[in-house]
């Protein structure tokens, strides 16, 4: 009998999954990664569990992993800056490589002959476990049976899991597809395939109607140093837990929505909403606290390497030679990125209102227009001479 080591969500298709497999003579051991999605708060996650085992899992493995996620993942793209086409904080996308990373090692650990996911043959995320795992271990085979079964609907798969008493809840069916971690949440599918419609109120799941969030705005304090974020408003926090109050904060004031038509990897447009209170907020201060202490050229050009970094964690590519050599630029552009944000949290909002840092390239009596102007201005006529003069 083969293994497979199986990445086990405890939904309705990786429940089947388990069964589908061992029905084709595979010894199916399930691994469950806890990113900060909420396991144990919808649902227990010994229910989880033994639901595997009533499928027919041999074996279940559930690792809390949040703080290599955090530390590992996350804190290296928010040092790069990294967005995917502007608005996609990429939490789904930075899970992945992780997820991927785990089923490599519990395989080595159980001697099996292949790793298996639940995605479907048109998403990213089967592009991003896949290229990883082929990167960390080529000889592992790949199952994916999404996309080979001969289930064409979720009422299908649903008369399945009745049929092989799979415990599998079955009244409420899901209006959207959710993927969810600390850092954020991806929404699709459902009426959010309709362009012209603005996505409906309970669509969303951590932030509040932006339009009634609060009367009054919040003020909030990010400090950091050397681009790792410690402190809230003076308050020194460990990372996961610092990320988790600003979820709290920033989803009470409704910031962190985004709707975004993207461009898939596989080649395809698809209209994607997405929740991300806290990597809205550290986003927003790491990248105001940068416009303080770097020079114009670094800060220019780092903007070009966001954008290509972004595009490596999209793609899947976060073992890449590339991304590991743009890791050593980001960190090296760190040295300085130490001090103090102030954000005001508005309705939907998040602003920069205040800035400090001992390492600020601001000097007041070189921009000021006040008496304490020490600028020479005269120099300003050569200077413009000589920057122009290739093009007269």
């Amino acid at each position: 009998m083969r293994k497979v080591v199986l990445a086990y969500s405890g939904g309705l298709d990786t429940s089947c999954i388990v069964s589908w497999l061992t029905q084709r003579s595979y010894d199916v051991v399930c691994f469950m990664a806890d990113l900060g999605q909420g396991l144990g708060e919808g649902e227990d996650i010994q229910a989880i569990e033994e639901r595997a085992y009533a499928a027919g899992a041999s074996k279940v493995y559930i690792k809390d992993l949040q703080d290599e996620f955090v530390e590992d993942f996350i804190l290296p793209a928010l040092k790069a800056g990294a967005i995917y086409e502007g608005k996609y904080l990429l939490a789904t996308a930075l899970g992945r490589p992780l997820i991927a990373k785990y089923l490599v090692e519990i395989a080595h650990k159980e001697k099996a002959q292949a790793i298996a996911h639940g995605c479907t043959g048109k998403g990213n995320d089967q592009v991003r476990l896949e290229v990883t795992a082929g990167i960390l271990d080529p000889k592992l085979e790949i199952i994916a049976p999404v996309r080979t079964w001969e289930f064409k609907s979720r009422e299908e798969e649903i008369e399945y899991a009745q049929t092989h008493d799979i415990p599998i809840e079955v009244t409420k069916k899901k209006p959207y597809s959710i993927d969810r971690n600390i850092w954020g949440i991806s929404i699709e599918s459902g009426v959010l395939e309709n362009l012209e419609q603005e996505p409906p109120e309970d669509a969303y799941l951590i932030t509040k109607t932006p339009g009634g969030a609060s009367t009054y705005p919040k003020y909030i304090e990010v400090s950091f140093e050397k681009g790792v974020p410690k402190k809230i408003d003076g308050k020194a926090y460990k990372l996961k837990t610092l990320i988790q109050h600003l979820n709290e904060v920033g989803g009470l004031y409704g910031v962190g929505r985004s709707d975004l038509v993207e461009n898939r990897l596989v080649g395809i447009k698809s209209r994607e909403i997405y929740e991300a209170p806290a990597a809205t907020i550290l986003h927003t201060a790491h990248k105001e606290l940068e416009s303080l202490v770097l020079d114009r050229e670094l800060a220019h050009f780092k903007e070009i390497i966001a954008l290509k970094y972004s595009e490596l964690v999209y793609y899947g590519l976060w073992y890449s030679p590339l991304k590991e050599a743009l890791d050593g630029f980001v960190q090296s552009t760190q040295r300085h990125v130490s001090g103090s944000i102030k954000l005001k949290l508005f309705k939907g909002n998040c602003v920069a209102v205040s800035r400090k840092s001992a390492h600020s390239l601001y000097k007041k009596e070189l921009s000021t227009y006040g008496k304490e102007d020490k600028f020479d201005q005269k120099l300003a006529e050569g200077f413009i001479r000589i920057w122009g003069m290739p093009y007269r």
